[in-house]
Parts: structure tokens; C-alpha cells; sequence
């Protein structure tokens, strides 16, 4: 067992599906001989080889097409988008084909391929390197959306997404890429998609949160312990199924509700959460729902990147205000 950082847990994890499967094949702007951007594919291009590790032109339409014929032709392709704000074009893909085919086949074809990207802020980075477009594609039937917060929990869901038999965009925070660290094996045990992930239990207040916000919403927690405040903490993980029960349960049992995400607050994912609970766990709510996401802003570029980031002193006011409630 040893320290390993979020983005070594995904290339243990590329590795080990691929060791496994032949079928498993990797491609993306250079995700081959250099490793990608992020060096998420770092070494993999030695170890099995330019037909499984394919650098592709830069052409997020044709990595989405290419992945689309690999995937209904019996292959498991895993496809790297170097950043989220270049996805876009891979929607066409995504939405007219690869989330229709099981319906379109009525079942004799399915389409397991994977999305690979980085997202979200944190980095500093330019323009169109920093969306949180989550909210985008859980508007699509037919696909999986998985957003991991730990290394433990990115190996162990891009195992079972690889594993599965669905097109999965699976979205993996830049911020937390070698800013989360933690004692894992590469035993390779997946872990349950369609699931929310309990890190905390509370009596008080539910943070529900995923990616990035995970450690900020664990962070609030632990402040606010201090305070005599027991908050429950929930990391989605899976955004698309939702695993609402999970969520409803908990606010059954505190009343209160912080929803967190980066993404804009305009049609973003945490609406969609604050339906499930009002529809059902209304006659347990002692307050109003909370959201606190980013601004409905394009993400300012370097030193006002961490005002528009949603932080525990955002989420702390949220909290406070929630418990304040008569």
C-alpha cells in the first residue's frame, strides 16, 4: 500500500483494465507517447503498445466518432478529452449515438465506451480549461455521468465503468488531480456506480457535493462540529443515475439541506437535487434548500478564479444560515 495521488489512481486504474482486456483501447490527443496533458496515460504507450494507445488528431468530434465504431464493434475504448471545455463538439456523439444505440438496436448493440476528462477550476488556467458542464450531459438518456473526489474512489469507479457495458463520461477534477492523496491498493476492486457515497455522518445538516467540493464540504463539516453542528456528508459520485434515496434519507434525518457544486447555479445539477429532496423528504425539511455553487459567469481567468470557487466559508454561511432558520 502507498500514497498515491488522484490522477496516479486513474492511470493504476487504465492499467489494470487494460491488462485484463484486451478490448480495453486507449485514445486522445497525446495520451500516447507523452502521456497526456496530465500524465493520467504516463507509461502506458511502452507497456501495450501504440495499437492500444492511440495519440489521435485534434479533433474531439473524430475521437468521439472513432470511439463510437470501436465501442459497437466489440472494442472498450477509452477516449481522453485533455479538457472539458473542449468537449463540446463530443456531445453530437454522445447524444445521437452512443447513448441510443442499446434503445436503437432494441438491445442487440451496446456502446461501452468512456469519456475521459479533466474539469473544473482550481489551476489557474486559461479559457476553456477550467467548465464544470456536468449538468450537461445528465440531461442525456441512456449515459453515465461519474464525477470522482478521492484516488480511492477514481480507481476504484473507472474500473467498474470500464467494466460495465454503457457509455459513461467519466469527469475527473483538475484540482484535486495532485491535490488529493491518499493510502490505496491496486487491488482491482471496483466500486458501486449509481451510488452516493456516505463520508460523513450527521445529525444536524446534509453537505451533498462531488468532485472538487468534497474536501470543502468535509472541511465545513469538521468547523462546524466544533460549533455543536453534526453534519452529514454525502459525495454523489454518480450524477447520472442518481442515487436520490441515498439524499432524501439523509435530510429525512437532519432537515436540512447544503447542496454544493462549481458549476453555475443557472441549470446546474444541484437544482435537480433540490427537486428530488423537496418531492421527497418535504415534511422533513426544517429549512429552506441551500445551493452554493459558482456565478452564472464565465470562469474568471487566474487571481479572481478563487473568489468565483464555491469554499467552506461560502458553504459555512449556507450552513449558518440553514440552522439559523425558525
Amino acid at each position: 500500500m502507498s500514497e498515491t495521488t488522484l490522477v496516479q489512481a486513474v492511470n493504476l486504474a487504465l492499467a489494470r483494465a487494460m491488462a485484463e482486456d484486451e478490448r480495453v483501447i486507449i485514445l486522445g490527443e497525446d495520451v500516447g507517447i507523452d502521456g497526456g496533458v496530465f500524465r493520467a496515460t504516463d507509461g502506458l504507450f511502452a507497456r501495450f503498445g501504440a495499437d492500444r494507445v492511440r495519440d489521435t488528431p485534434l479533433s474531439e468530434m473524430g475521437i468521439g466518432g472513432i470511439s463510437v465504431g470501436l465501442a459497437t464493434a466489440g472494442f472498450k475504448p477509452v477516449a481522453e478529452i485533455q479538457f472539458s471545455g473542449f468537449i463540446f463538439p463530443l456531445i453530437d456523439q454522445i447524444n445521437n449515438h452512443a447513448s441510443r444505440f442499446r434503445t436503437r438496436t432494441r438491445g442487440h448493440m451496446q456502446c461501452p465506451m468512456i469519456v475521459r476528462t479533466p474539469c473544473g477550476g482550481g489551476i489557474h488556467a486559461p479559457e476553456h480549461h477550467s467548465e464544470s458542464p456536468e449538468s450537461m450531459f445528465t440531461n442525456i438518456p441512456g449515459l453515465r455521468v461519474i464525477i470522482p473526489s478521492s484516488p480511492h474512489r477514481a480507481y476504484g469507479l473507472l474500473l467498474a465503468a470500464i467494466r460495465g457495458s454503457d457509455p459513461v463520461v467519466f469527469m475527473e477534477p483538475t484540482k484535486l488531480y495532485r491535490g488529493a492523496r491518499e493510502e490505496m491498493l491496486d487491488d482491482g476492486k471496483e466500486l458501486p456506480v449509481d451510488r452516493c457515497f456516505v463520508l460523513r455522518e450527521g445529525r444536524d445538516v446534509t453537505l451533498v457535493a462531488w468532485g472538487a467540493m468534497i474536501p470543502e464540504a468535509l472541511k465545513t463539516a469538521e468547523e462546524w462540529e466544533v460549533k455543536g453542528v453534526s453534519a452529514e456528508v454525502i459525495d454523489v459520485a454518480t450524477l447520472k443515475p442518481l442515487d436520490a434515496e441515498t439524499i432524501v434519507n439523509s435530510v429525512k434525518k437532519t432537515g436540512r439541506c447544503v447542496i454544493i457544486h462549481e458549476a453555475p447555479l443557472t441549470g446546474g445539477f444541484g437544482g435537480e437535487i433540490a427537486a428530488r429532496v423537496a418531492e421527497g423528504a418535504f415534511s422533513s425539511l426544517l429549512a429552506p434548500i441551500e445551493r452554493v455553487t459558482g456565478y452564472d459567469t464565465i470562469m474568471p481567468l487566474l487571481k479572481l478564479e478563487n473568489v468565483y470557487l464555491p469554499d467552506a466559508a461560502r458553504i459555512g454561511k449556507a450552513v449558518d444560515r440553514a440552522m439559523a432558520y425558525a
